[in-house]
Formats: structure tokens, C-alpha cells, sequence
């Protein structure tokens, strides 16, 4: 991905931050654990996320394909990291937990996915960029790639932040 996310900051984020929105992604929202997303790289600038293939998460059984509201939903819940992320940065002058308070009214308001191949393989990453992080709306742009880095799936959103 190209465009470069619109932070303040490129200092890396304390321990505390780290661990606060990795419960908060992995644990405390309910969808993302029974999908199994984990994160793999948090920064200000990017957001990338695994997730693993499984029996229950395929959406065509006669090819094993990867269901189509996975990739959604992957998408969005990377997305939607990536701006906490950049809010993040751009208050590193707040301690951690004053941080962390920010996300309370973060929203998806809008979602566009392009599927360009079929999801197959044993895992997936999903990555994340913020194009614009404003006062009140935040958009990004994602990918879905399989684990030999095709570009699967593609997606835009647009999330209220206040």
C-alpha cells in the first residue's frame, strides 16, 4: 500500500498501549475472537493482522474457500485498528489508559470489499493504512493477502471516531 497514514507521531508505542489494544482487539471484541484474528504488527502508521484457516470458517466445502464475510469482516476489524492506531499517535502525549479511552464511539459507517480471488490456503494477513484521520471521520484502505502474499481481496472504509 502507498499512501502513508496521517499521524503526528512515528515514536513507537509503550508496552502498556500495546498490550491494552491487543486484550481489546483479540479478547474483549467477541467477533474477532471467534474469528481468530490476531494482530501481527501494530504501529501508527500500519496494522497488520493473521488470521488461520478453519474447518468452520469455510464458505464454499467443496473447495475450501475462505467465506466471503471472513474477508469482510477481517477487513473492517483491521481497519478499524489501524485508526485506533493512528489516534494513538497522535496523542502520544497522553499516558496509555487516557489513550486507550479514545475508542469508545469508534464505528464503521461505511465498507467496500473487492474479492479478486478465492481464499485458499492455510493462513491469511490482513493489513491496514488510515489515508485520513479527521476530528470526527477516519478512512482507510486494506488488503486481504494469502500466505504466499497473493493479493486476495481489497477494501476501503470510512469509520466515525467522535
Amino acid at each position: 500500500m502507498s499512501p502513508r497514514p496521517a499521524t503526528v507521531s512515528a515514536q513507537p508505542f509503550e508496552p502498556a498501549f500495546v498490550a491494552g489494544l491487543t486484550s481489546m482487539f483479540e479478547e474483549r471484541i467477541a467477533f474477532n475472537k471467534v474469528l481468530g484474528l490476531k494482530l501481527a504488527e501494530l504501529s501508527g502508521e500500519r496494522v497488520v493482522c493473521r488470521i488461520d484457516m478453519r474447518a468452520d470458517l469455510i464458505g464454499h466445502y467443496q473447495h475450501q474457500r475462505l467465506h466471503g464475510g471472513v474477508i469482510s469482516a477481517a477487513l473492517d476489524a483491521t481497519g478499524g485498528m489501524a485508526v485506533m492506531a493512528a489516534i494513538g499517535a497522535r496523542h502520544m502525549d497522553e499516558p496509555p489508559e487516557q489513550r486507550l479511552g479514545r475508542f469508545s464511539k469508534l464505528g464503521t459507517i461505511d465498507l467496500r470489499i473487492d474479492y479478486l480471488r478465492p481464499g485458499v490456503g492455510s493462513h491469511f494477513m490482513a493489513s491496514a493504512e488510515v489515508i485520513r484521520l479527521g476530528s470526527r471521520v477516519a478512512s482507510t484502505r486494506m488488503e486481504f493477502r494469502a500466505a504466499d502474499g497473493r493479493l486476495l481481496s481489497t477494501g476501503a472504509a470510512a469509520y466515525i471516531v467522535s
